[in-house]
C-alpha cells in the first residue's frame, strides 16, 4: 500500500471511530441561569396549588456551594412542574440510552416524588401545561410515601405506561444519591444508585409491553381420571356400632332432688343434665394421604399465536424534553446534574466528577448540622425547664405574700418561726 492510500485508510478510521465515539447529549448543572433554560408549566396554577423550584444547595452541602447548587422544591404540599428543550431531538436506534440525576431528599421526605421524565418531540403543543396527564417515553427514579420507597421505571410503548414489574428499593435518607437508567440495544436495561448497580434484566421480562409468548391451551380439559383430592377417607375405618346412639348430655349422677321439693305440687323431680363425657360430636371418616393424588390440574402452555417480538423496544427515537412533574407533602428535595448519553462510562465520570467531588464533604457537613441541631433542641428544652421552675417559686412566693397580707394563716404560721 502506498502512502497516500495509507493516509487514506487511517483518515477513513479515524473519521468513523469518531462517528461511532460514545457521547453526553445533554447535560445540567443547574447555575444562575437554570432559569432560562427551564420553564414552569401552568399546571395547577389556575388552582393555587402550584409552586416554582428555586435555586439552591440546601442547609447542607459539599466544600463548594455554588456547584452543588439544584434546584429544589417548595413550600409544602404543593405541585411542582418544569420543564426544558434539551436542543435536539435524540435517537437512541443502534446505541445505549443512559438518563442520570441526583436527588437530595433533605427534609426527610414523608410523602411525595422525586423522578424525572424523558418526554419526546410529538408532546410539544402540551408542554405549556405539562403535567400529569403529558405523554411521556420514560418515568424514572424513586418515589417515596410512608413505608413504600420505590424506584419508578416506566416506559412507554405504542402510548401505553408500563411499570417495572421488578421491586426497587429507593434511598431515603437526606444526602444526595445519584440514579442512572442504561436501556440497551439488546433490550436489556440496568439501574444504578450511586453507581452501583441495583437491578438489571430484560425488557421484555420485566415490563408487560408485548403479549406472554406462551399462554395457556384453551381447549385443553382436566382428565376425568385425574384427581385433585390431597386427601381421602379411610376405606379400613367404619363407624364403631352404637356411636349414634351415645346422647350429648346424660341426666347429672350427682344431683339429689331438693328436700323442700314436693311432687305432689311440684312434679316430678328430674335431674339437671351435664355434658356427656361419652359422647364424641358427629361422626368424621379419618383422612388419609390419597395415593391417586396428582396436584391441581392446569392447562399446557402453548405458544401465543398472538405474540410479535419486537426487537426495538429500547427505542425511544425522539426524545427531546426533560421535566419535573411532582406532589410533595413535605418539600425540600434538590435535583442536579442531569446527563442524558449514550454511554455509561461517560455517566459514571460525570457522576464522580460532581456528586463524587463532593459526597463526603456533605456527609460531614450533614453530621455536624445534625449535632447542632441536637444541641440547640437540648438547650431549648433545658432552658425552658429553668423558667418552668422559676415560674412555680414565683407563683408561690406570691400566694404566700397574698396570704400574709390577709393575716391568714400563713401569716401567722410565719410570726411563730
Amino acid at each position: 500500500m502506498n502512502t497516500s492510500m495509507m493516509s487514506f485508510a487511517l483518515l477513513v478510521v479515524a473519521l468513523f471511530g469518531a462517528a461511532c465515539e460514545a457521547t453526553i447529549l445533554y447535560e445540567e448543572r443547574f447555575d444562575a441561569t437554570w432559569a432560562d433554560r427551564w420553564l414552569h408549566s401552568s399546571w395547577k396554577k389556575s388552582e393555587g396549588t402550584a409552586a416554582e423550584f428555586t435555586l439552591s444547595a440546601g442547609q447542607f452541602h459539599g466544600a463548594d456551594e455554588e456547584a452543588d447548587k439544584g434546584i429544589q422544591t417548595g413550600p409544602d404540599s404543593k405541585f411542582f412542574a418544569l420543564y426544558t428543550d434539551m436542543g435536539k431531538t435524540i435517537d437512541n436506534t443502534g446505541k445505549d440510552l443512559v438518563l442520570q440525576y441526583s436527588v437530595k431528599h433533605e427534609q426527610n421526605l414523608d410523602c411525595g416524588g422525586g423522578y424525572i421524565k424523558l418526554i419526546p418531540a410529538s408532546s410539544a403543543a402540551d408542554m405549556e401545561s405539562f403535567g400529569g396527564e403529558t405523554p411521556y417515553s420514560i418515568m424514572f427514579g424513586p418515589d417515596i410515601c410512608g413505608q413504600t420507597k420505590k424506584v419508578h421505571v416506566i416506559l412507554n410503548y405504542n402510548g401505553e405506561n408500563h411499570l417495572i414489574k421488578t421491586d426497587i428499593k429507593a434511598k431515603s435518607d437526606s444526602l444526595t444519591h445519584v440514579y442512572t437508567l442504561v436501556i440497551k440495544p439488546d433490550n436489556t436495561y440496568a439501574v444504578y444508585i450511586d453507581l452501583e448497580e441495583v437491578a438489571k434484566g430484560s425488557l421484555e421480562e420485566d415490563w408487560d409491553m408485548l403479549l406472554p409468548k406462551t399462554i395457556k391451551d384453551p381447549k385443553a380439559s382436566k382428565p376425568e381420571e385425574w384427581d385433585e383430592r390431597p386427601k381421602i377417607d379411610d376405606p379400613e375405618v367404619s363407624k364403631p356400632d352404637g356411636y349414634d346412639d351415645i346422647p350429648p348430655t346424660i341426666a347429672d349422677p350427682e344431683a339429689t332432688m331438693p328436700e323442700d321439693w314436693d311432687e305432689e305440687e311440684d312434679g316430678t323431680w328430674e335431674a339437671p343434665t351435664i355434658p356427656n363425657p361419652e359422647f364424641k360430636g358427629e361422626w368424621r371418616q379419618p383422612q388419609i394421604e390419597n395415593p391417586e393424588y396428582k396436584g391441581m390440574w392446569v392447562a399446557p402452555d402453548i405458544e401465543n399465536p398472538e405474540y410479535v417480538s419486537d426487537p426495538n423496544l429500547y427505542v425511544f427515537p425522539e426524545s427531546k424534553f426533560l421535566g419535573f412533574e411532582l406532589w410533595q407533602v413535605k418539600t425540600g428535595t434538590i435535583f442536579d446534574n442531569i446527563m442524558v448519553g449514550d454511554s455509561f462510562d461517560d455517566a459514571k465520570a460525570f457522576a464522580e466528577s460532581t456528586w463524587g467531588a463532593m459526597k463526603e464533604a456533605e456527609k460531614d457537613a450533614y453530621e455536624k448540622d445534625k449535632e447542632e441541631k441536637a444541641a440547640a433542641s437540648k438547650a431549648a428544652a433545658a432552658a425552658a425547664g429553668e423558667g418552668e421552675g422559676e415560674d412555680e417559686g414565683d407563683d408561690m412566693d406570691d400566694e404566700y405574700d397574698d396570704m400574709a397580707a390577709m393575716g391568714g394563716m400563713g401569716g401567722g404560721a410565719h410570726d411563730e418561726l
